[in-house]
């Protein structure tokens, strides 16, 4: 009797797991979030919200944006968290994007969010351009270290550059609507196309990640890559032989963004992962990685990262960044896509 009695116990033990198991909403989350910053952003998340499972759709930020744009008539994501604000403000045009206020939105900076109310999305924090000087690999080629974008087109450099292809990687976009912007587009004849086309005559390759440049460089496999400051800060702090510059003209840069994908089923917990994701506690953990956090005085001072940083960060219309992307992509693509990395 006894038996019976703790095998009953048993199943229905089981069963109570099972439905434990069954009640918690999973959520699809689209992601361009380097992947060794996804353990962390979500166990700290579970911690709060154990009934909620996130599922991550991982690649780089070319790659989901392409993605997500192809899904539009049949979506696939629940969240996008991660991504790019310049690609969330392009999906905000094409009216994908669910506004939501979160919990922590008044904490978040105004230049650092969507201007409408509720906001289409909000960021998390800054990631601005950094180019990481092998200085053992530069010593031995006899090149002096750059302290500016045009030095990179010197002859010395001849073969000695990588950066990210802009259709594939966030970091390279940013890159060129930066050049742009500060020395002119002119439909393909301003000054930043001539700074394009001298670079273009030293870039080694262009790769489909933003991060891969400076491991190149940190490797030794290049002299110089373009990057952005949280690959360049986590190879130095490894131990990589590599100086971090950050070029006097000024730096593009994007935010990393959240969004609530517009028409999702799981819009409750959706909204959870808003308010915990622009949380002080979260944004703590972002300040781990990155020198600047949408909510001020809360990211620590990083080392190797200059103190006047956001100061050198260029002014960005996100809107302006998504409307022109089109275009300004396939001009980059007809000139210089010869050099890119072959596609995996």
């Amino acid at each position: 009797m006894k038996f019976a009695r703790s095998m009953v116990a048993g199943v229905i033990g089981l069963a109570c797991v099972a439905g434990a198991w069954a009640q918690k909403t999973q959520l699809v989350v689209y992601t361009a979030l380097e992947t060794d910053q996804l353990k962390a952003y979500q166990e700290a998340f579970n911690k709060v919200n154990p009934d909620i499972d996130i599922k991550w759709v991982r690649d780089s930020t070319g790659v989901i944006t392409a993605k997500l744009l192809a899904e539009k008539a049949n979506p696939q994501a629940d969240v996008i968290w991660g991504v790019a604000a310049s690609s969330l403000a392009l999906f905000e045009r094409n009216g994908m994007l669910e506004p939501y206020a979160p919990l922590n939105l008044d904490a978040i900076m105004p230049q650092y969010r969507d201007k409408k109310s509720p906001p289409a999305w909000w960021g998390m924090d800054v990631f601005g351009a950094v180019v990481c000087v092998n200085t053992v690999e530069a010593k031995k080629k006899n090149i002096p270290i750059p302290t500016t974008w045009k030095d990179l087109t010197k002859p010395e450099f001849k073969g000695q550059v990588v950066m990210p292809n802009p259709a594939s990687s966030g970091t390279g976009y940013f890159d060129v609507v930066a050049w742009l912007q500060m020395w002119g587009d002119d439909n393909g004849k301003g000054g930043g196309w001539k700074y394009m086309d001298a670079l273009h005559e030293n870039i080694g390759q262009y790769t489909h990640s933003g991060s891969k440049p400076c491991n190149m460089a940190a490797a030794g496999e290049y002299v110089a890559g373009i990057s952005f400051e949280y690959r360049g800060y986590t190879n130095k702090a490894k131990g990589a032989p590599i100086e971090l510059v950050f070029p006097k003209e000024g730096l593009g840069w994007d935010l990393e963004g959240y969004a609530i994908y517009k028409g999702t089923k799981k819009l409750e917990a959706a909204k959870k992962l808003a308010d915990w994701a622009s949380s002080k506690d979260a944004m703590l953990l972002y300040g781990k990685n990155f020198a600047i956090t949408a909510q001020p005085g809360v990211a620590p001072k990083l080392p190797n990262i200059p103190d006047d940083y956001e100061a050198r960060l260029i002014k960005l219309n996100f809107d302006q960044a998504a409307a022109g992307r089109d275009r300004t992509l396939a001009e980059w693509t007809k000139r210089y896509d010869a050099k890119s990395e072959p596609k995996k």
